[in-house]
C-alpha cells in the first residue's frame, strides 16, 4: 500500500498536477488597492476572490497548473469588519472577497489561462471593459523573445490612460475626480461598439469605420494591451510553465 501510495505521488509530480504556480502582484502606486481575483468555470479564485495591497507591497500567490481567470485592481474601497462596503472602480457586488463576482467596470483586467492549448501559457491585459489602473504581465523566469515580441514578452504598460481619456468616456467620482476611463462599449452598450450581433466578427468589428475610433486612444498608449475586442494579433502574449509578475503602477 506504501508503496502505491509512493508511485502514484511520484506520477502526479512527473504530470504536472502538483506543480503550483506563484504569481507575484506589485503595488507600485501610491495609493491602496484592492485586488479582485475571479476564475473561469471550474476554476477557485486565490484568497476567496480578494485582497488588500498597501503602497510599496508586494503578495505572492499560488494557483494549479492549469488555473485561468482574471485579477483587477479594486480603488477607493471602504470595507466594514465584515468585509462589507464599495469600491469606486472594480467593485464586485460590495464585498472585499468576491466570492465569484466580477468586477463593475471601467476596470484594468490581467488574464490568465495557465497550460492551455499545447501546454502553452497564455496571458494578456485588457482594456476591452475600460481602464482605471496601469497593469504590466511580465514572466518571472523566461527572457522575452528577440525575434517574437509575444513570446515571453510584457503584457500592458505602465501608462496611466485617465489624464488624457477623451471626454465621453471618462468616469468620475463623487468628488468629480477622473477615476476610470470606460470603453466605448461600457460608455455606449452599441452593437458595433460592443463586437456582438451583426459585428460579432474580426472583419465586421473594425474600430476605423466608427464614428470615433476610441480603440486607438488605449492602443496608442498600450501596445501590449487588448483595446477592443478583436485585438488579438498584437495583445495576446505566450509562454511555457512559468510564474509571473502582476504589476500596478
Amino acid at each position: 500500500m506504501a508503496r502505491n501510495l509512493v508511485a502514484l505521488l511520484a506520477v502526479t509530480v512527473l504530470l504536472g498536477v502538483a506543480h503550483p504556480r506563484l504569481l507575484v502582484f506589485q503595488n507600485n502606486l501610491p495609493q491602496t488597492l484592492w485586488v479582485g481575483a475571479l476564475g473561469k468555470a471550474g476554476k477557485a479564485a486565490p484568497n476567496n476572490g480578494g485582497w488588500t495591497m498597501y503602497p510599496g507591497q508586494q503578495v505572492r500567490v499560488n494557483v494549479e497548473e492549469t488555473w485561468a481567470g482574471r485579477f483587477w485592481a479594486r480603488t477607493g474601497c471602504q470595507f466594514d469588519n465584515s468585509g462589507y462596503g464599495f469600491c469606486e472602480t472594480g467593485d464586485c457586488s460590495g464585498r472585499l472577497r468576491c466570492l465569484g463576482a466580477a468586477g463593475a467596470p471601467p476596470a484594468t483586467l490581467a488574464e490568465f489561462t495557465l497550460y492551455g492549448w499545447q501546454g502553452q501559457d497564455t496571458y494578456d491585459v485588457s482594456n476591452v471593459e475600460g481602464f482605471n489602473v496601469p497593469i504590466q504581465i511580465t514572466p518571472l523566469a523566461a527572457i522575452a523573445s528577440p525575434y517574437n515580441p509575444y513570446r515571453c514578452g510584457a503584457a500592458g504598460c505602465r501608462a496611466n490612460l485617465l489624464p488624457n481619456c477623451p471626454s465621453a468616456l471618462r468616469q468620475y467620482s463623487r468628488s468629480g475626480r477622473v477615476i476610470g476611463c470606460k470603453s466605448a462599449c461600457i460608455a455606449f452598450n452599441a452593437d458595433h461598439f460592443c463586437c456582438r450581433g451583426l459585428y460579432a466578427s474580426a472583419q465586421n468589428c473594425d474600430p476605423a469605420r466608427w464614428p470615433v475610433n476610441y480603440p486607438a486612444y488605449f492602443k496608442g498608449a498600450c501596445p501590449g494591451a487588448f483595446s477592443y475586442s478583436f485585438d488579438n494579433a498584437t495583445s495576446t502574449f505566450s509562454c511555457a510553465k512559468n510564474g509571473y509578475r502582476i504589476n500596478f503602477g
